[in-house]
């Protein structure tokens, strides 16, 4: 493609001259470059890729885009100058792929919570409706029924366009993604339009990047304000910060609640471990997902379809059928007697959101076994208040070890266990070993009891000082 063509998608000139210049490819990872392509120097969290202009050049790039051009290596390539980079690396890949968004229904899932649930029930949504979809998500990408693993909730630019173009060539019609504040600050998302955009809750996450909460709900407002008047904006108005996200968008306005009057109104009937009866918009429909956190997920993928031009009595038949996402409210049942719960939560709300749909369908005929950590080198604020909601809402507790990364096991544990009293620190038990500390759990267990297993969900690895290794606690409930 020619250089002219890709700064056109900037709204700038190219510099020296050089619009006729083939480009071979679109890289800012230095490393990465070979000769003919365009090096787009970013700005990131770890490195400033405008360090790294000369040693692109070195490589073989012919044009680079940054923010401050270098005058000594200003005759050595085609410079195109911008504001912000980041956002222009999207734009440019936008116009590499084709523009590949432009050619879906694409709708995006924001929030600390809910974001992979709603996600994917759209996907499988859609896909029972007759459409051929696409997914981005926490879990799995998908191309239809193709599935791509995920490193991120929401990939890198490059990786974005690409797996957005793959669903274009593959004839999906629609694509939902998880949206995450990292995404949102890192202009991962430039280039991008969407048809919809979907917020769930905000609780306390992602601190140690955002700093402040302040700054984490601006990043996924920032996503609301970005809409364009053609699509439509569905919030969560039960959050304190629901119509915040509402309050600059251009998009169409929509609402969804358990509490008030909402575009899209839910009620909770009766609810067990195998399902819940719900009521929306004054229709019954039974579903096959438990607690008050799943119905507004399944509340936010009833909007957005209703939003998207389907029948609402066609989408309640479709919603009864769907099953839960992988490792969100696993339920594991045992042939002695008690129920194993595998569940994402690895935020307090998220924890909270869990025991007490847990707690509604339990009652007092049984004891809730809680097995938690969290993860190193990410927000440690939250590894307290994780522990002294799992103590609050359990009758057993058992802290251990989650994915520490390349923190010490024991100091991760000994941050949980500052957020305990005296007495409480009494009551809990602290086995790093997360296999032992499951085999514990199952060794308390009684029949009628609950074990729930928080943090890891999905995910079948545990991750040491850079190694993955395998550990699935599905499995190791199972085998127990």
């Amino acid at each position: 493609m020619k250089l002219k063509k890709l700064t056109e998608a900037l709204g700038v000139s190219e510099d020296n001259g050089r619009g006729n210049l083939e480009i071979a490819g679109i890289q800012s990872d230095s490393r990465k470059i070979t000769p003919g392509m365009l090096f787009v120097a970013v700005r990131g969290t770890v490195a400033d890729g405008h360090a790294y202009i000369k040693s692109a050049i070195d490589k073989g790039a012919v044009a680079v885009v940054c923010e401050e051009i270098p005058e000594s290596l200003r005759e050595k390539a085609a410079f195109v100058a911008v504001k912000d980079s980041a956002e222009a690396l999207g734009l440019l890949l936008a116009a590499w792929y084709d523009y590949p968004s432009d050619k879906l229904v694409l709708v995006g899932v924001t929030g600390t919570n809910g974001k992979t649930t709603i996600a994917t029930l759209l996907y499988e949504l859609f896909r029972k409706l007759g459409h051929k979809v696409g997914l981005i998500s926490t879990v799995c990408n998908y191309i239809d029924g193709k599935a791509s693993p995920a490193t991120h909730t929401t990939p890198d630019a490059a990786s974005l366009q690409a797996l957005l173009a793959e669903m274009v060539e593959a004839g999906c019609e629609y694509a939902f993604m998880e949206v995450s504040s990292h995404a949102v600050d890192q202009k991962r998302i430039s280039g991008l339009l969407f048809d919809g955009g979907i917020f769930t809750n905000l609780t306390r996450d992602h601190l140690d990047y955002h700093k402040t909460v302040d700054n984490y709900l601006n990043a996924k407002k920032a996503f609301f304000d970005a809409l364009p008047a053609t699509a439509f904006a569905l919030t969560n108005i039960d959050d304190k910060t629901g119509l915040v996200m509402l309050q600059n968008t251009r998009a169409e306005k929509r609402t969804y609640s358990l509490r008030t009057l909402a575009d899209f109104k839910g009620k909770i009937l009766e609810t067990h471990f195998d399902g819940t009866e719900l009521i929306i918009n004054g229709r019954e429909v039974v579903v096959r997902f438990v607690g008050r956190f799943n119905a507004y997920n399944l509340l936010a993928v009833y909007g957005a379809a209703v939003a998207l031009g389907k029948e609402p009595e066609e989408i309640l038949v479709e919603l009864s059928a769907l099953q839960p996402v992988s490792g969100r409210f696993e339920t594991l049942p045992s042939p002695l007697g008690y129920t194993a719960i595998v569940d994402y939560a690895h935020t307090p709300d998220a924890l909270v959101n869990v025991l007490n749909s847990i707690r509604e369908v339990l009652g007092d005929k049984g004891n809730i076994i809680t097995v938690v950590g969290a993860g190193g080198n990410r927000d440690k604020g939250k590894r307290p208040l994780m522990a002294q909601e799992a103590v609050r809402l359990s009758d057993r507790v058992i802290l251990t070890s989650d994915n520490p990364r390349f923190e010490e096991p024991n100091d991760i544990l000994n941050d949980m266990l500052a957020g305990l009293s005296s007495a409480e620190k009494e009551q809990t038990l602290c086995i790093e070993n997360r296999e032992q500390a499951i085999r514990t759990a199952v060794w308390l267990a009684k029949k009628g009891d609950v074990i729930l297993v928080a943090g890891k969900g999905h995910e079948d690895y545990q991750e040491i000082k850079g190694v993955k290794y395998p550990f699935d606690d599905r499995e190791k409930l199972r085998i127990c």
